[in-house]
């Protein structure tokens, strides 16, 4: 083994292969750090491309000496990312402390290994100044792929390694890259996808090792478990869970799929006591805790945990090295450990502002030379390097950059020449000069099979994604180029939301002109983009159920049958309708030559032809109702159906309660009804798509006059029915007669003063609840009154309350108060509505079984409600309406429901965060009373979600600075967030659907439901 003092004094010597040669900030020859005196011990460090040396540290050396002999081995500046770790006698993995000894840490130094790996993971990858850096995270990229660390679907590890190839032997040789992958381990299934491998290998022509390292770690950095170490730990319930430490904050993981975040601004403190992991929150009225509990392994488990979080904590968010604290005189409390080092931000800093000449170095894999001016670099960092260029040279890169823009607009027939032009001059370059970097110039993102500087392609996954996630829609990216087509700097940051998603920006108003402008043809892409939505929503009960109950023979096979007929014609039509709406879309955007005659800027001849096809298909609509009562009769009859449906509601998949899925097809109807409307408003009578559109609103508005009456009972069974999982301690919710009204938050007076508890007002009684303390958070029920001879009177004097009002039923009476006076008048309005039916006791059709035919079936529900578990009752969801009314003191009547069922929406929408810069593009879709969000519209489930009861929607202000068309603010207490929409139209559509979910019904909106259809 070597030892450092008797190795060259070359930098470029550190790593092995003499032939490869990059560039790294640190001259030859310094000095190693001083070290106290005293016995000199033999330490082994395993570097990250697998080779150990041996350095000789004092005994009473601390951490830090070792680790700063191993940077200046390696002639690294940015040394703060990295560190050692190591096995203690426990057999765990720790990190060396730099501020204790070494062999107060390692107790059996001839016996240890330490290795050198990255410790900080940065969101951005070109926040690293030195290519060497760069190629070491490379090296961790690939460590961490061998070892099944980094988990990503096939095509971006395939994609990975074929950047790893590129850089060790260069451009693709068949053979030479079939051995050496056999040769090679990169991944541990690389068999299976070998294919795929040499398939991206051969797009790679050209690229440099320090191209290929950056390319690699652009893909890196978008996946999930970039730079995740897991540390298993359980929650309250038992349940397995991993945490993990980021840039953001402390994330949460359930096996590979990350199921929650804690952002560093969320959290006031961290710590831990014996085995348990402790999360302290700062306020939030929305949190149901505000300490967050996870149990691990062990005490020791808890605290190794606990220090890589304040380090992380501290090297991403503090602007300097914490100081530390100075000693107690008496007694200690606490741990005195703290980050030891520079910070990011100190880090980038020094290198910014340091003018360090640049040495060789040396990678021990590669077999190709490296140039370092090959990355593409901004202008300032470019400037740090000496540049020899000769007049001849210049002329030579003008002559190139004249054919460039030639070859720019020929770009499908003479790419290839340029290709050809260009690699033949730049081999014949000098290896000393730096070649400037030729600019290219501003074009819209490239859909051609060649990208215009004939740089290597990046494909990923096949369509413009990175472990499933969408980047801009453009599939092709030239070298050194965003998704969008914009040219990359290594040292300037890509536009990240604070997720880490590329974010859009400008680019998409070249793209946006490009399309047609006029109203009809946003009103036809609303259509397209809903019914993409609403075919999601078949899949989630043609696919998604159907396989998900198939497995379970306690399900009917009746309740089975009766679903898939009446539910798959459907979803197999609309499969159809759905091409033809694209299609034609297609042709309007002029994608192709129909729109140049003029003949296909309409959709009424296609709406008018499927909604034709759609009434052959009313007998299945009609059926829809059956189904929902025939699987509520079954979960009531077995409680291994009624199981099986609640742990369906649990998929991801199943984003709303199942049976809202089961109304999706009547509701649809509305939304052609609504979308034939606009289409009927806009065109003059005289337009060539009016007459068609004419006759499809009288078609499609026969089918909704004759499904009405099944709409709204149906409706209303299914609003019993979701609060039925929401209540507990009152039975038989869902009887025949009793209609839902509103529910909402509302204080009551009591001996103890005003509590705060949940109403739900119905056309019988009024019932009032508190939220349970059960896993599930139920509301628990506490009294209900009669409405049949209550009346009411305002109170507000009589008991100095604001906004109270008094109910006197035929027992007792009840003295509550609203939040405002707008909620005030809604409640006392709907209760006075609701004592007038009561007394009118009007019959309501049967949707539910008889009393006596589920006398058995309620004997099961007692035992069902009485033998339940905590586990069974966590399976309900904690995000209902219900719920959210209650966290933001709100209330939504059954009138808000029906409106809201008319306002769904979804399109793609470019989100910004208050503090943040850039702009994010995700697909969006409106539906109760919420917002879900995608990476596209071909996710099968949606990222995340955002309630809007109780947010405002306004127009930006001059003083926010968003200057932008076409955008709005979402707004609740401190949380802001910011859309932009792509026209005029979908402007007014996004904030017309908004507002009906933000603004309660009042006397705006329609006294009753039946005024709504």
């Amino acid at each position: 083994m070597v030892e450092p003092a008797d190795r060259p004094s070359t930098a470029g010597q550190r790593l092995g292969a003499p032939e490869s040669f990059g560039v790294s900030t640190l001259e030859p020859g310094l000095r190693p750090p001083v070290q106290p005196p005293g016995r000199q011990v033999s330490i082994r460090v395993q570097m990250l491309d697998d080779t150990q040396e041996v350095f000789q540290i004092s005994q009473r050396s601390p951490g830090k000496v070792l680790f700063d002999l191993v940077c200046v081995h390696l002639n690294l500046t940015e040394g703060d990312y990295f560190g050692l770790e190591y096995q203690d006698q426990r057999k765990m993995t720790v990190w060396l402390d730099l501020l204790k000894p070494t062999l107060k840490q390692i107790r059996r130094p001839k016996n240890t290994i330490l290795r050198f790996v990255v410790k900080f993971f940065p969101p951005d990858h070109t926040q690293l100044m030195e290519e060497l850096t760069r190629y070491l995270f490379a090296l961790q990229i690939k460590r961490d792929l061998a070892c099944g660390r980094l988990i990503c679907n096939d095509t971006s590890a395939a994609l990975m390694v074929s950047h790893i190839i590129q850089s060790e032997i260069g451009d693709f040789d068949e053979t030479q890259s079939w051995q050496h992958l056999l040769h090679n381990k990169y991944l541990p299934d690389q068999d299976a996808i070998r294919d795929k491998i040499t398939d991206c290998h051969r797009k790679h022509v050209g690229q440099t090792p320090a191209e290929s390292d950056y390319q690699l770690l652009e893909i890196a950095r978008r996946l999930e478990m970039y730079g995740v170490r897991l540390h298993p730990a359980k929650d309250r319930e038992g349940t397995k869970l991993s945490l993990s430490v980021a840039h953001t904050g402390v994330l949460v993981f359930q096996g590979y799929t990350k199921i929650n975040a804690f952002n560093w601004s969320k959290i006031r403190k961290l710590s831990f006591k014996r085995k348990r992991f402790l999360i302290k929150l700062r306020a939030d009225p929305n949190a149901h805790h505000d300490t967050l509990e996870f149990a691990m392994a062990s005490r020791d488990c808890c605290k190794v945990f606990w220090k890589i979080c304040v380090e992380y904590h501290a090297f991403f968010r503090l602007f300097e090295e914490p100081k530390p604290k100075p000693k107690p005189i008496l007694f200690t409390r606490g741990s005195s450990f703290r980050f030891s080092g520079r910070t990011q931000k100190q880090i980038i800093d020094y290198v910014k502002d340091s003018e360090m000449k640049k040495v060789p170095f040396e990678r021990k894999h590669s077999k190709i030379l490296s140039n370092s001016s090959m990355t593409p670099q901004s202008s300032s960092f470019r400037s740090q390097v000496p540049k020899e260029v000769t007049p001849t040279d210049t002329d030579l890169y003008s002559l190139i950059t004249a054919f460039y823009f030639i070859s720019f607009i020929f770009l499908g027939k003479v790419v290839h020449i340029y290709e050809l032009f260009v690699s033949v001059f730049i081999t014949s370059l000098p290896v000393p000069v730096e070649t400037p970097t030729v600019p290219p110039p501003s074009h819209p993102p490239n859909h051609y099979g060649n990208s215009p500087l004939g740089s290597p392609h990046v494909v990923v996954n096949g369509n413009g994604s990175v472990n499933g996630q969408e980047m801009g829609g453009t599939a092709v990216l030239g070298l050194g180029q965003s998704p969008e087509g914009r040219q990359l700097s290594p040292l300037t940051s890509p536009l990240l939301t604070e997720a880490g998603y590329v974010r859009n920006e400008d680019e998409d108003e070249a793209r946006r002109k490009k399309f047609p402008t006029d109203k009809a043809y946003f009103i036809a892409k609303e259509l397209l983009t809903t019914e993409r939505t609403y075919l999601k929503d078949l899949q989630v009960i043609t696919e998604s159920f159907q396989s998900f109950v198939g497995k379970d023979e306690a399900f009917p096979d009746s309740v089975k049958k009766l679903i898939s007929t009446n539910y798959d014609p459907v979803h197999k039509f609309h499969q159809g309708f759905l091409k033809e709406v694209e299609q034609r879309l297609a042709q309007w955007e002029g994608r192709s030559n129909a729109h140049i005659k003029g003949d296909y800027q309409r959709i009424g001849d296609v709406l008018l032809k499927n909604i034709q096809g759609l009434r052959q298909l009313t007998i299945h609509l009609q059926k829809h109702s059956e189904c929902l009562v025939e699987l509520e009769r079954a979960c009531r009859s077995s409680r291994k159906v009624e199981t099986l449906c609640r742990d369906f509601e649990q998929q991801r998949v199943c984003y709303l309660p199942f049976n809202v899925f089961l109304l999706r097809p009547l509701h649809r109807l509305l939304h052609y009804k609504l979308i034939l409307e606009r289409l009927c408003k806009h065109y003059p009578p005289t337009h060539d798509d009016f007459r068609d559109c004419r006759a499809a609103l009288a078609d499609i508005s026969e089918m909704v006059l004759q499904l009405q009456g099944t709409m709204m009972k149906m409706e209303n069974f299914q609003k019993l029915l979701e609060l039925k999982k929401d209540l507990t301690g009152l039975d038989n919710l869902a009887i025949p007669g009793r209609e839902f009204i509103r529910l909402g938050c509302l204080s009551k007076l009591s001996g103890k003063g005003l509590q705060q508890r949940m109403f739900f007002l119905f056309s019988d009684s009024l019932v009032y609840t508190s939220r349970g303390m059960t896993p599930s958070n139920q509301f628990k029920v506490h009294g209900q009154l009669p409405l049949y001879g209550m009346t009411i009177r305002e109170s507000e004097e009589e008991w100095g309350v604001p906004y109270s009002f008094t109910l006197f039923g035929q027992r007792h009476s009840v003295v509550v108060a609203a939040s405002c006076a707008s909620e005030m008048e809604r409640w006392v309005e709907d209760i006075r509505m609701a004592i007038d039916l009561a007394e009118q006791s009007s019959d309501v059709a049967e949707l539910v079984p008889q009393p006596d035919e589920i006398h058995q079936s309620q004997e099961s529900e007692e035992e069902l409600c009485g033998s339940r578990s905590s586990l069974e009752r966590q399976g309900h969801r904690g995000n209902t309406t219900v719920h959210v009314c209650w966290h933001r003191n709100t209330s939504v009547s059954m009138v808000d429901f029906s409106v809201a069922v008319e306002n769904q929406l979804s399109g793609n929408l470019l989100r910004k965060f208050k503090n943040s810069n850039g702009w994010q593009k995700l697909w969006v879709v409106f539906t109760n009373f919420s917002l879900f969000f995608y990476k596209s519209h071909q996710d099968d489930y949606p990222l995340a979600s955002l309630p809007l009861l109780g947010y405002s929607v306004t127009v930006p202000s001059e003083s926010e600075n968003i200057h932008k068309d076409y955008v709005f603010k979402l707004h609740f207490k401190s949380h802001v967030y910011y859309f932009r929409s792509e026209s005029e139209y979908t402007f007014e559509r996004w904030m017309e659907v908004i507002r009906s979910a933000t603004c309660s019904s009042s006397h705006s909106l329609p006294s009753t439901r039946k005024d709504l259809y």
